[in-house]
């Protein structure tokens, strides 16, 4: 897609305009409605439209002629959510260690399992392991019940279920020897710009010395993974996407 300066801008323009709230809940402008939003001529919005559409950037619906933004957009996004999860992270993951001094890690859900991808050591003696590039299961581990917050209770079991519900109640899932005796964990999710839970942040450390705090823990875990969901632009309570 070669264009110039002018053909670029009136590009970007109609991405914004289909890109706007009410645009996306209504399914979607028509080239009118484009046109008298942009100020721009009805021929000029309707060519630059066929050319997003030919690349993948918008979609017309065969019944409304209404476009919307395409699928091509979407996939540009999420690549780059995920270039900005793992940047992000670290530092996150630092700082976590540095607040509570215990092990903290980055996960992703692969099928019925955890991978953690990022792991920031903590600096004491006894400590959780390192975990990146392994996976463990995702019943038992904190970080998988943070993943699975959003699925439907008839893909879970009972007993996995009853846990995933206290986890939507506190904003993080915790667990107390489940995955390995004597270790204690606490996990909140990450989403992306969609609202989708595409992560999860997790601090784990041994029951002795973690487990009086893991309450106050997983407060602190979901306010770093609150943080690390405003940069891949999920909305504030207030509405207002970052990133």
């Amino acid at each position: 897609m070669v264009a110039n300066s002018g053909t670029l801008e009136r590009a970007l323009e109609v991405l914004l305009a289909l890109g706007d709230g009410d645009a996306a809940s209504n399914g979607g402008l028509g080239v009118v409605r484009i046109a008298e939003r942009l100020g721009r001529e009805k021929s000029q919005v309707s060519r630059t439209l066929k050319t997003l559409a030919a690349h993948g950037f918008v979609d017309r619906d065969p019944e409304t002629l209404e476009y919307r933004l395409g699928s091509r957009l979407y996939a540009l996004a999420v690549q780059t959510g995920r270039s900005r999860l793992l940047s992000v992270a670290p530092g996150l993951l630092r700082a976590l260690v540095a607040e509570l001094g215990e092990t903290a890690h980055l996960s992703v859900l692969q099928g019925s399992e955890v991978l953690t991808l990022l792991s920031e050591r903590s600096p004491r003696v006894v400590q959780a392991s390192d975990w990146s590039g392994r996976t463990v299961p995702a019943h038992c581990t904190s970080s998988g019940r943070a993943l699975l917050l959003d699925e439907d209770p008839g893909s879970l079991t009972g007993d996995l279920y009853r846990h995933v519900l206290r986890a939507r109640e506190l904003g993080f899932a915790a667990v107390d020897g489940e995955f390995e005796p004597g270790l204690v964990g606490a996990a909140a999710p990450v989403r992306d710009f969609r609202g989708r839970i595409v992560a999860a942040l997790n601090v784990s450390g041994p029951g002795f010395r973690l487990g009086e705090r893991l309450e106050a823990a997983g407060a602190q875990v979901k306010r770093a993974a609150d943080e690390l969901s405003r940069g891949l632009g999920q909305p504030d309570e207030g509405g207002e996407r970052h990133g």
